[in-house]
């Protein structure tokens, strides 16, 4: 799944536990016809990915929906939701020709037409 929207806040990298789990937090706001305002968490290395994002930028990130049950001590079943991010794109960064980014596209072109006399060498 992708979500689009702006950029509303950005936390700092937390650890938690002796095996140094780490999670970051972010919340955009949706460009929906009625704004919703989702945080969205980042685990492990995926906490980089926000390093070079600021508040007020235009992103689409990529998700996963994750969903978890707890025993809590009563014996009753509580159920939590979280969303999580994978990946993290600026929309308002348009790749310019020469960027690595372009240059790469460029090698994806189209291979020329074949011309008649040319032999095809598929075998179908």
């Amino acid at each position: 799944m992708e979500v689009t929207g702006t950029i509303k806040k950005i936390d700092e990298t937390k650890t938690f536990g002796n095996n140094g789990f780490r999670k970051r937090e972010m919340v955009i706001t949706t460009n929906d016809q009625y704004p919703q305002f989702l945080m969205i968490e980042f685990i492990q290395d995926k906490c980089d990915l926000l390093n070079n994002y600021n508040v007020g930028d235009q992103v689409k990130i990529s998700i996963n929906l994750r969903g978890r049950e707890w025993i809590n001590p009563e014996g009753e079943a509580k159920y939590f939701n979280s969303i999580q991010g994978w990946r993290i794109e600026n929309l308002q960064a348009q790749p310019d020709a020469g960027t690595p980014q372009a240059e790469a596209m460029e090698s994806f072109a189209p291979a020329a037409e074949t011309s008649e006399n040319e032999p095809d060498d598929l075998p179908f």
